[in-house]
């Protein structure tokens, strides 16, 4: 039996056409061409519909409609989120515990990195100590102060819209965080001396050195806290050796920031004292006595912080077994 070859590319490729649908072959056409056939109802094709434009428009309405729908529960989470978030604060009024801790918790973190985490962790108790110190002893000079906030490398901090009505209640304020921070590296010195924990011993040194090194007579630190109820000679004894520290010890950042800022208070002190005004002669005005209390206060915490550092650098030393 005869069998006519079939020309190549008589046919589309398979698949080229949906199965429902053949191609129509014009006589004039290349063969294989598809030439456009009308659906079997005579209308349109759906690709000829779309040119009138209907299609279009009814598909961009329901976009800007679906974005409207989007925005609006994005609006609606969010003033949830703002109703919760002031529950929360409602609920939680001591919410500056939760700064207190966090930046407690960065401060071990970072200083964990040089001292190991038990000692830095100690550290921060005592430095959080000094500070409740001088907490404490604004409220009782009837200022509310805020919950200590540490600074890593810095030390930590109290804000508080006063430190009292007069030069007295500011030097009172002043000498609380270091006699409390004093007793609290007095204790720990004691229970290492019992528990033979030269670890302990090391950071009851460190509290009594940070302890000593806040009585310098310069504003912000608390000796120019207790100065301010005592002569005014003694705020530039403290500035010149402060300065002598800085041109002799090597170059601190800290000891930097502590003089530039002790250098502008002394001199708004200074200023405020040749004012002449009443509000500033009443501020500075103190008793005699008060006047030698402090200074006695003063010198005696002084002696016994370095006499604190004498003993538990002794200690230390003669364990041979931790080192800052």
């Amino acid at each position: 039996m005869d069998e006519t070859p079939i020309a190549p590319n008589s046919y589309p490729p398979l698949g080229a056409y949906p199965s429902h649908r053949a191609p129509a072959l014009s006589a004039g056409s290349p063969a294989g061409t598809a030439v456009p056939i009308a659906s079997p109802t005579g209308e349109a094709s759906a690709s000829t519909a779309k040119l009138d434009g209907q299609p279009f428009g009814a598909e961009r309405r329901g976009l800007r409609k679906r974005i409207g729908s989007a925005l609006a529960g994005i609006a609606a989470l969010a003033a949830k989120f703002a109703t919760a978030l002031k529950a929360l604060l409602v609920a939680l009024p001591n919410l500056k515990l939760f700064t207190t801790a966090g930046t407690a918790l960065v401060s071990v973190a970072l200083y964990s990195l040089f001292w190991g985490w038990e000692f830095a962790a100690g550290f921060v108790i005592l430095l959080f100590i000094h500070e409740m110190g001088h907490a404490i002893q604004l409220r009782r000079e009837g200022i509310k102060a805020s919950a200590p906030m540490f600074i890593p490398f810095m030390g930590a901090v109290i804000t508080a819209k006063s430190l009292g009505e007069n030069a007295l209640a500011e030097a009172r304020v002043g000498l609380a965080g270091p006699i409390l921070g004093s007793l609290a590296a007095a204790a720990v010195a004691v229970v290492g001396e019992l528990t033979g924990s030269d670890m302990l011993i090391a950071l009851a040194y460190v509290g009594f050195l940070i302890n000593l090194f806040n009585l310098l007579p310069i504003v912000p630190l608390d000796g120019g806290r207790a100065m301010a109820a005592m002569a005014p000679w003694m705020w530039f004894v403290g500035f010149g050796a402060l300065l002598v520290l800085l041109f002799t010890l090597p170059f601190n950042p800290i000891l930097l920031i502590i003089v530039l800022f002790g250098g502008f208070e002394l001199y708004r002190r200074w200023q405020l004292r040749k004012s002449g005004s009443v509000a500033q002669a009443a501020y500075y005005r103190v008793a005699p006595r008060h006047r030698l209390l402090v200074g006695a206060v003063y010198i005696g915490l002084a002696a016994a912080l370095a006499f604190g550092m004498s003993e538990t650098h002794v200690l230390t030393s003669a364990g041979h077994s931790f080192r800052l």
